[in-house]
């Protein structure tokens, strides 16, 4: 293994779905900012290089108008439609086509959302709208709770991930379900791990990170900062510091103190 040094790492390997590789394991949103100008900023800072859209906010038929897209680099960033707002699963199969045919990927952030005051997700109609989206050809990531059992019955059905929230989406509370992503992250292989909803700020990144997750995907916790732009800086940082840190592995926890500088070898 190479020496590491602190101005030259560069986060080693990269996001890797469905055999293809993004440079961060950051992925952001596009709702909630003061300005789309403000979106691109973030996004710059943020240093990802994979952005999620919800297709039913998308201006997809007027191009004199303004759209959000104007203000996304494509050769740079590429697109994770998703499907915001779909509460059966033939909505949701629909809104993932409809992406696809006018041009913005086949790749789908799959949500079947279950209740309307906690956005928790229905998991029977998303493992539904996931077994029909990838028999159509569609790259599906499914917005997920914290089930094993479901998580792995979205991955037989052919998930290329697997997206548990930390916390109901746009909340801000931070991980609050440890314990569940640790077995997640022990159980689940083959499928990238990728922690969505919940965060509220980089030490929230870190923690998912440190638990194992492979990415983080996040939108509220940046656009509705009082400083986004320096938000989406920290949540780089953030990112990138928790998956170092997995990837060193943490010390053992004791109950009780254990001397910095040992007795053993003093001079007396």
């Amino acid at each position: 293994m190479r020496p590491l040094r602190a101005n030259t790492y560069n986060r080693g390997m990269g996001l890797k779905i469905a055999g293809r590789e993004f440079s961060s394991r950051l992925i952001v949103g596009t709702g909630k900012y003061r300005s789309f100008a403000q979106m691109a900023r973030c996004h710059e800072l943020s240093g990802t290089d994979f952005v999620t859209v919800a297709v039913r906010r998308v201006n997809l038929t007027d191009r004199s108008k303004e759209s959000l897209l104007d203000y996304i680099d494509r050769d740079r960033i590429s697109l994770l439609p998703n499907t915001a707002g779909c509460y059966t699963a033939d909505e949701a199969i629909r809104t993932a086509r409809l992406a696809r045919e006018v041009g913005l990927s086949n790749w789908i952030k799959l949500e079947v959302i279950g209740d309307q005051k906690t956005l928790f997700p229905d998991n029977e109609g998303l493992l539904e709208a996931t077994e029909v989206l990838v028999k159509e050809g569609f790259v599906v990531l499914p917005y997920t709770n914290d089930d094993l059992i479901y998580a792995r019955k979205l991955i037989d059905a052919g998930a290329a991930a697997i997206m548990p929230l930390a916390a109901p989406i746009g909340s801000g509370l931070g991980v609050q379900n440890h314990n569940n992503l640790r077995i997640l992250r022990e159980m689940i292989t083959g499928v990238p791990l990728i922690v969505d909803a919940g965060v509220g700020t980089a030490s929230d990144a870190a923690v998912a990170m440190e638990l194992g997750a492979d990415g983080v995907l996040m939108n509220t916790a940046i656009a509705e900062a009082e400083e986004p732009e320096k938000m989406a800086l920290a949540m780089k940082f953030a990112v990138d510091a928790g998956r170092l840190a997995y990837e060193a592995g943490r010390m053992t926890m004791r109950s009780y103190a254990s001397a910095s500088s040992p007795l053993r070898g003093m001079v007396r």
